[in-house]
């Protein structure tokens, strides 16, 4: 089994398990996240591509983090990620990408990715789940950070934060590339009774 479809069969896996834990229908779950049965069906049948923005859709309809739908069995206490070993889960036309890198667990989770952002190439997100909080570090180069329409200019060695449910861009400024440390704190996920 290649890569892609070991990662394409736990993604089908983590989604109908998601789904089933959340109570919904297909119908309902693509109604909430605004995709089409047909492609559900196809993705929990470990088939198609759905791109980032599906991907962001379903977790935040879901109740969890991307990597959670995205991610294999557990592989021990300590869990060492390098970015060549992780595939971008978006890319520019210039040659912006975006890597998810990993997911901390417990009750409030944290992404973890790590961002290129070629000069005046950008990435628009829709806004997340009340309570997503945003943190961009800069570590190189600079970026424009819009939220709600107000520009943000970050530079190496900055860091920004903000709440995700807002509409944000991500922009790469100047000459050169920048690269940058994202991490996306998801609000708490329900606790067990008691």
């Amino acid at each position: 089994m290649t890569e892609t479809e070991a990662a394409l069969r736990a993604l089908a896996h983590n989604v109908r398990a998601a789904r089933t834990r959340a109570g919904l229908s297909l119908d309902e779950l693509g109604r909430r996240a605004r995709v089409s049965k047909g492609a559900l069906v196809g993705l929990e049948k470990a088939q198609g591509n759905p791109n980032f923005a599906t991907l962001v859709r379903l977790a935040d309809t879901l109740g969890v983090s991307v990597s959670a739908l995205m991610e294999g069995p557990a592989e021990g206490r300590v869990r060492v990620v390098s970015s060549d070993a992780v595939a971008p889960l978006w890319k520019g036309r210039q040659g912006s990408e975006a890597r998810l890198m990993l997911t901390t667990s417990g009750p409030a989770p944290v992404e973890v990715w790590r961002w290129r952002l070629e000069p005046d190439e950008e990435y628009p997100s829709h806004p997340h789940q009340a309570g997503v909080v945003e943190t961009v570090s800069v570590t190189s180069g600079r970026m424009v950070l819009v939220v709600d329409g107000a520009e943000h200019t970050v530079a190496a060695g900055e860091t920004a934060t903000f709440d995700g449910d807002a509409s944000h861009v991500y922009r790469g400024a100047g000459t050169e590339p920048c690269h940058l440390i994202m991490t996306v704190q998801l609000p708490p996920g329900p606790q067990p009774a008691s």
